[in-house]
């Protein structure tokens, strides 16, 4: 044995303990991403039927230092993966886009909006602001999640990617049905319909790891849906009218 190679049989069980640790921390992260997804609409939207506007700010604090801590912690590089393959994401990002708006324009009805700064603070607020932290917490953490966790192992070339990338998206849809069920109309039949749309908003951080492009993508679905079907009822939850909203 060179000395070399008996290196490097010192090394590997360290390299795996590491390994998989590294897997156990995403997969603790993972769990408790599960559980804001479900608690922030069970609790704010579903329970104490705060304003919807109101509830979008929380929920959006609430995502954001999540994921803060989380990439920190586990020494997620977001800034340095928002400049991957930028021209490839920006195309899967214009045809994801494009399905989606189509989406809403397709399957729902059109509904008056306000007009004004009204309308405007709606699109930034409903559309951008929510969009974006949907995207967030739906797609581009479990997704990066699951990709970091099988970091190191031994699944490798296109064959291995491809495993990691369908548990990855598993990963997003469960997410995406968990955040919803914690809204009462979603859990039934209506729960599919994000489900699906989840396929297309994750693509472009999924086929790219570049944490910008499900949420700019999941911006163009919440936008159009403020455009076109204001009051809608299957788009921008919560849908229940509380105290605080008109009737």
């Amino acid at each position: 044995m060179t000395a070399h190679t008996a290196q490097a049989a010192v090394r590997d069980p360290r390299a795996r303990w590491v390994t998989a640790t590294a897997s156990i921390r995403q997969s603790m992260w993972l769990a408790g991403g599960f559980m804001l997804a479900f608690l922030m609409p069970f609790v704010f939207a579903d329970w104490l039927e705060i304003n919807r506007d109101v509830y979008y700010g929380i929920y959006g604090a609430a995502v954001i230092s999540f994921v803060a801590v989380w990439a920190r912690s586990t020494g997620i590089p977001l800034a340095r993966l928002a400049s991957r393959r930028p021209w490839l994401t920006l195309a899967l990002v214009l045809a994801s886009s494009a399905i989606l708006v189509g989406i809403v324009y397709l399957t729902d009805e059109a509904t008056p909006h306000p007009k004004g700064l009204e309308f405007a603070a709606a699109i930034a607020w409903r559309g951008v602001f929510y969009g974006a932290i949907d995207g967030l917490l739906l797609s581009v953490f479990p997704i990066l999640a699951v990709f970091a966790a099988f970091e190191g192992r031994r699944l490798r070339g296109r064959g291995g990617t491809v495993v990691v990338a369908s548990i990855a998206l598993v990963a997003s849809l469960a997410m995406t049905a968990v955040y919803h069920a914690g809204y009462s109309d979603f859990r039934g039949e209506k729960i599919r319909k994000p489900v699906v749309g989840d396929v297309v908003w994750s693509a472009p951080t999924l086929l790219t790891l570049n944490p910008i492009g499900a949420p700019v993508a999941h911006v163009s679905l919440h936008a159009a849906a403020v455009v076109h079907s204001y009051e809608t009822e299957t788009f921008l939850p919560p849908h229940a009218v509380t105290a605080d909203e008109p009737r």
